[in-house]
């Protein structure tokens, strides 16, 4: 089968136009601010603790040829398949002709959106008074339940198993809500009335956006504003080739690994190709296995966005990207394989072989030029999904989240302590107290891990011990990746520790879990999570003896780590 190839989008080009670059900065930050209200009004009215306390969303504003403008610092991972839901969505409703002001559509279909069906967009098209289309705001946000087999699944074999699926419909016609495919959407949920509660918010939030974006054009008008948007565009473009003219050119592979599909206990090998040019860079992804029986299948615009989340984060020049940085990235798939599965293939964990690839595509960028990326971070998200019906009233709860991991060393220093994947980079970890005072569990432990990190010049950052006691029955889905390979240092740097799960029961037995579905936990069950460390940078020998006493100080390795790993710094602090 042929492959494919995706480049960001063309948008407006400035061609050397005279544009004025203090204009093009205040729609710039203008349309940023707009984009950054979405996010708060959603957040400010939603019902669930996944979008208002872990942010699992994202909220970005796109210009009429669905390029994007701007974004919310939210889910990256979402962020870059944003355009293909909104192309998709209007597509579905007949194209633009179909489409009139007031209308807000419905779509959650992976193969448009990139995610398991839980991920639902709504994309709102902005038009000026005089009825004229400027663009689009879009949110895509995940609901706790939409009906698939169970409220989160590592084992789904079709993606009719994953969710009810709404293939682009007009929730909101002409600005009133279709009240059909609202009470559609909550029938099919476990949890009706927090996905009723985050529709609406939901609502809120691309209607305060397309309000925003209209401001925006009015205040410059609309010859002004395409303008300095064409600029703006041109610019990002210019930051990224910039960064790649200054690493060595040629093609690099590396190779990652997922533990399972989820369904077979197989691991599931991959290479991914770079090609470095003087202008961009190309990310082969055509050499990728079939697509698998489980659902680790990662839809072509979740690909899309790994490549474009791990060029970015080193080549956007740490400002909030546009469809401009895209531009010099090009991606090639090939259909019917893990990074570009068709129809009906499941692909529910779509993200996990997402974040895997980041990491991979950093390992191969490491060959050409180490000093210009970090080690390999813990390498998952170590999702944990929970739910059961309380025992004071029988209602039905859910709730889960994301866990930070360590993040890998580089040339520059020591890895981060304790951040969420590079993928879901904006999101939080829910405080101990919303999560007490919203389900049935005490946290008994949430600390660093000592002795987690790969050691090297620069030592990796620190994963997280966690531990839940259970004061209720309720169902555990884990989705843990990365429990096999551990995460690889760079320059002789050494490998972290591993993500892993242990269940204790209240009988005091024990044991270990990856990827699991609905796992009966009785009251007085303890899950005690494991994340993952960041690997090494450069020989341990070379540490900083100060470095290894600060470490040992504050509790990060213990004295054992410290005398296999950096012997020199405790024979430097016996001689004094």
């Amino acid at each position: 089968m042929t492959t494919v190839v995706s480049r960001g989008g063309a948008g407006l080009a400035a061609g050397g136009a005279d544009v004025d670059p203090v204009t093009t900065e205040i729609v710039r930050h203008g349309l940023n601010a707009a984009a950054d209200q979405m996010k708060r009004a959603l957040v400010r009215t939603s019902f669930s603790p996944v979008i208002y306390e872990v942010l699992d969303f994202a909220a970005a504003l796109y210009d009429r040829d669905v390029c994007l403008l701007a974004q919310a610092p939210s889910l990256p991972v979402f962020m870059g398949t944003m355009s293909f839901c909104v192309r998709a969505a209007v597509e579905a409703v007949g194209g633009e002709a179909a489409l009139e002001p007031g209308d807000v559509i419905l779509f959650n279909d992976p193969y448009g959106t990139g995610s398991h069906p839980q991920d639902a967009a709504m994309v709102m098209p902005v038009f000026l008074p005089e009825a004229e289309l400027v663009g689009y705001a879009a949110i895509k946000a995940h609901w706790l339940d939409i009906g698939g087999k169970e409220p989160y699944s590592t084992d789904t074999v079709d993606v009719f198993q994953e969710g009810t699926i709404f293939p682009g419909v007009k929730l909101v016609s002409r600005g009133r809500v279709v009240t059909d495919i609202f009470r559609l959407a909550t029938a099919n949920s476990r949890v009706p009335k927090m996905v009723a509660g985050d529709i609406n918010a939901t609502l809120v939030g691309v209607r305060t956006g397309a309000a925003g974006l209209v401001r925006v054009v009015q205040r410059y008008g609309l010859d002004q504003f395409r303008r300095s948007v064409a600029h703006m565009y041109d610019h990002g473009e210019a930051v990224v080739r910039e960064w790649f003219a200054r690493l060595p050119q040629g093609r690099y592979v590396a190779h990652g690994e997922m533990d399972s599909d989820g369904i077979s206990d197989q691991p599931v090998p991959f290479d991914i190709t770079v090609d470095i040019g003087a202008d961009g860079v190309r990310l082969d992804f055509s050499d990728a296995p079939p697509q698998q029986h489980g659902p680790i299948n990662c839809p072509l615009p979740s690909t899309v966005s790994a490549s474009r989340i791990a060029i970015s984060m080193l080549a956007g020049g740490a400002i909030a990207p546009c469809e401009g940085h895209f531009r010099p990235i090009e991606v090639v798939t090939r259909p019917g394989t893990l990074f570009h599965p068709v129809h009906p293939a499941p692909c529910f964990l779509y993200g996990w072989a997402g974040d895997q690839a980041i990491e991979v595509i950093y390992r191969a960028i490491a060959a050409a030029a180490s000093d210009a990326v970090p080690a390999a971070s813990g390498g998952d998200i170590c999702a944990l999904v929970w739910w059961g019906a309380r025992r004071r009233d029988g209602e039905p709860w859910t709730d889960g989240a994301p866990h930070p991991v360590g993040q890998g060393a580089s040339a520059r220093g020591d890895g981060a302590n304790s951040l969420m994947h590079v993928s879901e980079a904006a999101t939080r970890l829910t405080s101990s107290e919303v999560w007490e005072a919203k389900n049935p569990w005490l946290i008994r432990r949430a600390e660093l891990a000592a002795d987690s990190c790969g050691p090297g010049r620069h030592r990796g950052g620190l994963g997280l011990d966690m531990s839940f006691e259970m004061l209720e029955d309720c169902w555990l889905t884990s989705t843990l990746e990365r429990t096999r390979n551990r995460p690889w240092g760079l320059q002789g740097g050494g490998e972290a520790r591993s993500n892993s799960l242990v269940v204790q029961l209240p009988d005091g037995s024990r044991r270990s879990y990856s990827k699991k579905t609905r796992l009966a936990l009785p009251e007085g069950a303890v899950v005690h999570l494991h994340t993952g460390g960041g690997g090494g940078f450069g020989d341990a020998a070379e540490r900083d003896p100060d470095a290894v006493a600060r470490d040992l100080r504050a509790g990060y390795i213990t004295d054992a780590h410290a005398r296999d790993h950096y012997p020199h710094a405790i024979d430097d602090a016996n001689r004094r």
